[in-house]
């Protein structure tokens, strides 16, 4: 059986254009499906409503107890519901969830050594058989990245752990194609040129590339997530534009 999980990146979500488009292309997608979705842009836009400064330590988000609340807010609900309802309106049966709701994801929070991000969760175990119920009696889970760990405190996990984790775990039970969408056609030799896509990409070639500082920032997360994910029974990662998430020919493909 094939299921599709697929990430969908902040800047499309920013874009009211994009993002519905997006998600006319994700309701296309025949049989069992997964999105998880991050939101980053909006949520730092309501802590600065708010009067609350967001820190950033290489390019992830320290959450302290008011930040947590905002990602939380923003993420589960305004952002998350905004893509159910859109998704149910396109006839596809979206299903929004965070990691506590039945269990499904578990999480602890990340060492404070040597950085010290606050409630920000790494994940430490799945519930695969609710998932599959979940996905057998018809719905598509919809993920914000929230998540909780054994004494109920929230957490704030990122988006493209998230979708790797889901992959991972659900990929003795599927054939799992693991796709990470966003506003560029791929992994970029030259960062303007969206020409320049780097069709494949492997352990060997990373280290190349990192190392000449073609992959960068936020792009190394990714491709070590989607990397990991590979080598642990995930049939098949794509990085691509989110106009190419129904073209397989199209974006980066991670290989082992």
């Amino acid at each position: 059986m094939k299921l599709h999980v697929i990430k969908i990146g902040g800047n499309i979500i920013d874009n009211p254009d994009a993002l519905n488009s997006f998600l006319t292309n994700f309701a296309l997608i025949p049989g069992y499906k997964i999105l998880v979705h991050g939101g980053g842009k909006i949520a730092t836009q309501m802590a600065k409503n708010l009067g609350i400064e967001t820190q950033m330590v290489d390019g992830r988000r320290v959450t302290d107890e008011k930040s947590l609340q905002i990602v939380t807010m923003v993420y589960a609900g305004w952002i998350n519901k905004s893509i159910v309802a859109k998704l149910q309106s396109k006839k596809c049966n979206a299903l929004g969830l965070t990691g506590p709701d039945g269990g499904l994801i578990k999480a602890k929070k990340r060492n404070s050594i040597p950085i010290d991000f606050g409630f920000v969760g790494d994940i430490v175990g799945l519930n695969a058989k609710g998932m599959n119920d979940l996905l057998h009696i018809g719905f598509s889970p919809i993920f914000a990245p929230i998540t909780a760990d054994d004494e109920g405190q929230l957490l704030n996990t990122n988006a493209d752990t998230l979708a790797q984790s889901i992959a991972i775990g659900l990929s003795s039970d599927f054939d799992v194609d693991l796709v990470y969408c966003f506003e560029k056609r791929g992994v970029l030799k030259e960062p303007t040129d969206d020409n320049s896509v780097i069709t494949r990409i492997n352990e060997t070639s990373y280290a190349a590339l990192k190392k000449e500082g073609i992959v960068t920032e936020g792009m190394i997360p990714k491709l070590e997530n989607a990397l990991l994910a590979i080598s642990k029974g995930v049939k098949l990662v794509r990085l691509c534009h989110a106009d190419d998430l129904n073209d397989a020919s199209q974006g980066t493909q991670i290989k082992a």
